[in-house]
């Protein structure tokens, strides 16, 4: 009975043994899977983390490119503003989440490859605009170079016409040849001197000249004094003399028909009773010109 007794303890020895083993196995291979998964789950979380890391990179790229991406166009400048906000917000997001999983991620990635996508489309529409601007600025300086031309050439134009029209004018001028003026006496015979003198005798011929236009024309006389003063019958005797109206001593309206015109102008003595000693200087107009000059001397 006690060898019964000793075998059935023996068994039931091995069996707890059998037990102790098993449950030791077990416990190793859990605690291996527990190592084994926690190394798998730091790998996880480092890859995830790199992963984020580098769509944190990619978005402050992106962010960044759209600072130098900026147009003259008012409405894609507008586009670009709000396309890069939503650049900045995803990062934001990125940079705040802190449980990150593989779906999160992909997500991410997803939206990163759709802003990159929307980035290179402006960059070819700014592309495409700078193109045209510098198409249309080259234009436009060849239009503004031809513009210019045209405006050289008008000038040009311009300033032979005027010159033209000035030799006209100067081939049109009139000249008094044989210009002389001469105190006359009573008995109108030429005298020296001024308590004999009863009027001036201004004789000179209008020469001929074919681009002088025909018909009636005025010719006025100013007779200057030794003092320098001129000598006038009334304020109201004014003419033409390029852009002022000027006092005119005498006068005398004549038909010119392209010859040589005799021409004699007299001014009477009615308003100094005794004319200056001295030399006098005559002046003679027409047609806005002056035609002639001479001097005549009194004792």
């Amino acid at each position: 009975m006690s060898n019964e007794m000793n075998t059935g303890q023996q068994k039931k020895n091995l069996r707890n043994n059998i037990i102790v083993i098993a449950l030791a196995v077990v416990l190793v291979i859990v605690i291996g899977l527990f190592f084994m998964q926690r190394r798998e789950h730091s790998a996880v979380v480092t890859e995830i983390k790199a992963e984020k890391d580098s769509i944190q990179f990619e978005l402050t790229q992106i962010a960044a490119s759209y600072d130098s991406m900026r147009t003259e166009n008012d409405t894609l400048n507008e586009q670009l503003f709000v396309a890069q906000a939503k650049v900045k917000d995803l990062l934001i997001e990125v940079e705040q989440t802190k449980k990150v999983s593989y779906s999160k991620i992909a997500d991410y990635q997803k939206q990163v490859t759709t802003l990159r996508g929307i980035m290179r489309n402006f960059y070819v529409q700014i592309d495409s605009l700078n193109r045209k601007n510098e198409q249309l600025m080259a234009e436009n300086l060849e239009v503004k170079q031809q513009y210019k031309q045209v405006e050289q050439k008008n000038q040009q134009l311009s300033e032979e016409k005027q010159q033209l029209q000035q030799n006209l004018k100067i081939a049109a001028k009139l000249e008094a040849r044989d210009l002389v003026a001469e105190p006359l006496n009573s008995r109108s015979k030429v005298t020296k001197f001024t308590n004999r003198t009863e009027k001036i005798r201004i004789y000179f011929v209008l020469g001929q000249n074919q681009a002088t236009p025909r018909g009636a024309k005025n010719v006025y006389a100013r007779i200057m004094r030794p003092d320098q003063l001129l000598m006038t019958k009334s304020e109201k005797d004014l003419f033409q003399f390029e852009d002022l109206k000027i006092q005119y001593s005498a006068m005398r309206e004549v038909v010119y028909e392209g010859k040589d015109l005799p021409v004699a102008i007299f001014w009477d003595n009615t308003s100094e009773p005794e004319l200056m000693k001295g030399t006098y200087t005559v002046n003679l107009f027409a047609d806005g010109n002056e035609i002639g000059a001479t001097t005549f001397t009194l004792q």
